[in-house]
């Protein structure tokens, strides 16, 4: 007879996140049940939910998670010039997402988002948190002449989110094999071409 070993509280929430994390890249976040969830930790379905009273709560906590981590890739970049700053922000964000596959999924799933307008207002917030951090970058970059003044720091920012997002999606829709930080950073020097010619 296998003995469980009670878990405090904050523990046992974080290990279900991250169980659903982990999960949602296998299956689709669309199709994991609590049931399943819960034989992957090894807990009853009540355990969950006296964690998480509804699906949609665990749905909001991967949200804050994700954005968490997703915040915190590329925090402490170093760079010399706005422009090898931008290429490893661009890096970063897609390391992120090549090591947490259920990423685009979840970002992209347009069931859990209709369902759970909290989860799609927290990915709102981050999208709109890394375009104001991308527009300041490139501003800075065209203030100082780096960058052509005739681009819109506000468009080019938006545009940096695209090829981001095209190619999560893409990585994801063709089995994930290819190697996605180096597709993204290939596309942004096709990109900064036009970023930076006078």
């Amino acid at each position: 007879m296998t003995v469980r070993t009670r878990k405090p509280a904050a523990e046992r929430k974080k290990e279900i996140v991250d169980t659903a994390i982990r999960l949602a890249a296998d299956c689709g976040p669309d199709r994991l049940t609590t049931e399943r969830l819960a034989k992957e930790i090894g807990i009853s379905q009540p355990a969950i939910f006296r964690h998480f009273p509804a699906k949609s709560d665990i749905w909001e906590a991967v949200g804050e998670r994700i954005c968490t981590l997703m915040g915190e890739s590329g925090e402490s970049i170093e760079a010399t010039s706005s422009t090898d700053r931008l290429r490893k922000m661009v890096a970063a964000q897609l390391g992120f997402i090549q090591s947490t596959p259920a990423v685009p999924a979840i970002l992209f799933s347009r069931e859990l988002h209709s369902e759970n307008e909290k989860l799609r207002a927290f990915f709102a917030g981050l999208m709109a948190q890394r375009q104001k951090k991308l527009s300041k970058l490139f501003t800075k970059g065209i203030n100082s002449g780096e960058f052509n003044e005739e681009i819109d720091a506000d468009d080019a920012a938006y545009l940096v989110l695209a090829i981001i997002q095209g190619l999560a999606m893409r990585w994801s829709l063709n089995n994930r094999n290819f190697d996605l930080v180096k597709a993204g950073s290939d596309m942004l020097e096709v990109q900064l071409v036009g970023f930076t010619r006078r």
